[in-house]
């Protein structure tokens, strides 16, 4: 028998197969596994899973890319007339209504201005006293030469008479038969005759520049008195508010009993002899639009040529206007106020990488976009340049390729998910 010794120090066999603690080592290296997986091998992408019969998918082509915008545009006349009015006063006649057809010098309507009658009034009253004033005058100006001649004869006469005493007395003084005082008085008499001729003619020449300058003053205020006359008769006349061309009367807003201001406008008048389209433009392509730029417009099967005649620097509303006019023949039975939609060329054709207009650009503002794997099973985020667009493509700069497929549907519940899972709908 054993000692109670010898059984304590007895070797107690080895276990064989898996115990506890080996399953937590592999627990362990089990976990270390995946880790490394997930770090290096495994797809850490964000994914979604959308029905791909809900997206709408475009192939990436390559063509020539048309560089325009289409724009609504309003039919507008070529030119239209203001009719603003010369002369104040109150509407008394209308006879011409809004819409009618006008020929140049036609009254469209009849104004009233009682001021404007007593003006004339005046006006005639002080021409009136200033040609009576001119006649007066003229009829002084004739008693005046006439006297002035009846002086001169008398004049004449007198030293006529001087004159020959003179000489009597130079005779007899030589045989002193008379006084030397009564001598040098006739010679002093008939010195101060011919002195009071010679003054009075050099008054006769004063007094008649005089008269002359006087009578011109007169006859200037006269004619500018008359042309006054002329003016506020004239003034008159544009109380009847003529058609200044021919065309239609677009618009009159004067009612009779209306009090008009001078330089008032009331209305327009539309030449019809040709017509342009207004379009409103968004400000993103004021820096490419320029007159001389090239417009189609399309209207029953056909094509009509436009040219960019005026562009308005005003930007409002976000957006500027442009003039447009037709370059040879016009589209029939066109109308004022119609509305077209305009093909506006901003630059040459291209060959270009293009992709359809979609809703996506909302979200991605042309920076990226969703493509297709060619299993088409799921689709990835790429990073893409756009360029010019016109209602159809966009340019691609780089990015895709031909024949790559796209997501082209608006991307608003994709999140920020990098990848999209394509399922099929139920």
């Amino acid at each position: 028998m054993d000692t109670p010794r010898e059984k304590m120090d007895k070797a107690i066999p080895k276990k064989k197969g898996l115990q506890k603690k080996h399953f937590g080592y592999i627990a362990i290296g089990l976990a270390a596994i995946i880790l490394i997986y997930m770090a290096f091998f495994a797809d850490r992408t964000s994914t979604y899973k959308v029905e791909k019969d809900k997206l709408i998918i475009e192939t990436v082509t390559e063509d020539q890319f048309n560089d325009y915008i289409t724009v609504p545009g309003t039919v507008e006349p070529i030119t239209t007339i203001k009719l603003d009015a010369d002369e104040g006063g109150r509407v008394e006649e209308k006879l011409i209504e809004e819409g009618s057809m006008v020929k140049k010098g036609d009254i469209i309507l009849r104004l009233s201005n009682p001021d404007l009658f007593l003006n004339i009034l005046n006006s005639e009253s002080l021409l009136a006293e200033k040609e009576n004033f001119l006649r007066t005058t003229q009829i002084e100006m004739e008693q005046e030469k006439l006297q002035i001649k009846r002086e001169l004869v008398t004049l004449k006469y007198d030293i006529e008479r001087k004159a020959r005493n003179f000489q009597q007395n130079e005779t007899l003084i030589k045989d002193n038969l008379i006084s030397k005082e009564e001598y040098l008085r006739s010679k002093e008499d008939l010195d101060m005759a011919n002195q009071s001729r010679d003054l009075y003619i050099e008054r006769q020449k004063q007094d008649s520049i005089f008269r002359t300058v006087n009578v011109e003053t007169i006859k200037k205020d006269l004619q500018n008195m008359r042309n006054n006359l002329d003016m506020v008769k004239k003034r008159v006349e544009n109380l009847n508010v003529r058609a200044t061309v021919d065309g239609e009367l677009g618009l009159l807003s004067p009612e009779i009993g209306q009090s008009i201001s001078k330089g008032e406008n009331m209305g327009q008048i539309n030449v019809l002899t040709s017509y342009k389209v207004v379009a409103q433009i968004d400000e993103h392509y004021i820096d490419r639009v320029r007159t001389q730029l090239d417009a189609t417009l399309d209207r029953q099967n056909n094509k009509f040529n436009l040219t960019v005649r005026r562009v308005y620097p005003e930007v409002r509303n976000g957006t500027f206007k442009i003039d447009m006019i037709f370059r040879d023949s016009m589209p029939d039975n066109i109308r004022t106020g119609q509305t077209y939609y305009i093909s506006l060329q901003l630059g040459q054709p291209k060959r270009s990488v293009l992709v359809p207009i979609g809703g996506f650009f909302q979200e991605t503002g042309g920076q990226w976009i969703f493509v297709l794997d060619p299993t088409e099973s799921f689709a990835t985020k790429r990073n893409i340049s756009i360029g010019r667009k016109n209602p159809k493509y966009y340019e691609v700069l780089e990015g895709l390729k031909p024949g790559e497929k796209v997501i082209v549907s608006g991307y608003e519940t994709f999140g920020k998910n990098e990848k999209l899972i394509l399922k099929k709908s139920k």
